[in-house]
């Protein structure tokens, strides 16, 4: 179970990664053809939009399955060390709730738009709303899984070498 959960967030970094790249193809050639020729790529623009969107839409469920958000936890940890589990339940609880509501409208949105496609890519402008669905339900998962046991699924390479 833990390889097949390995090999997914494997294909997630290795996905960012791929969008970043194309970004990056995308916005330097635009900006060479309009400085060096005066014309451009009008989709890049939107292109490394939905991006941008992608990536920082799965790279906070990246970063909450590692357990790597911004937080202080040094005020628990020293003062309340046995209620940490519970503490790291509530927290699990509270993301949740958050992320349901981004789940929730995100949804709608997405299924809102779409019929609505873009002028310049010819995409449906329901893809930006796709990736606050699609992150959506990997928080989820992960949130509910982190309720049952708090540290199970931080980072599966860390836990792998402790084992």
């Amino acid at each position: 179970m833990r390889k097949v959960f390995k090999w997914v967030w494997s294909c997630i970094d290795i996905f960012m990664a791929a969008i970043l790249a194309c970004m990056i193809v995308l916005v330097f050639t635009n900006v060479a053809l309009r400085y060096g020729f005066s014309s451009g790529l009008r989709p890049s623009v939107e292109l490394s939009r939905l991006g941008l969107v992608w990536v920082v839409m799965l790279g906070a469920a990246v970063v909450l399955r590692r357990g790597e958000h911004l937080a202080v936890a040094e005020f628990t940890e020293k003062l309340m060390p046995k209620c940490v589990p519970l503490l790291r339940r509530i927290c699990s609880v509270v993301i949740l709730v958050s992320v349901g509501m981004l789940l929730i409208g995100s949804h709608q949105q997405m299924m809102s738009t779409w019929q609505d496609v873009s002028q310049l890519t010819g995409l449906p402008t329901a893809l930006f709303a796709l990736a606050g669905v699609v992150s959506g339900a990997l928080m989820t998962i992960i949130a509910l899984v982190r309720i049952i046991s708090p540290d199970w699924l931080l980072d599966l390479d860390e836990m792998e070498s402790k084992q």
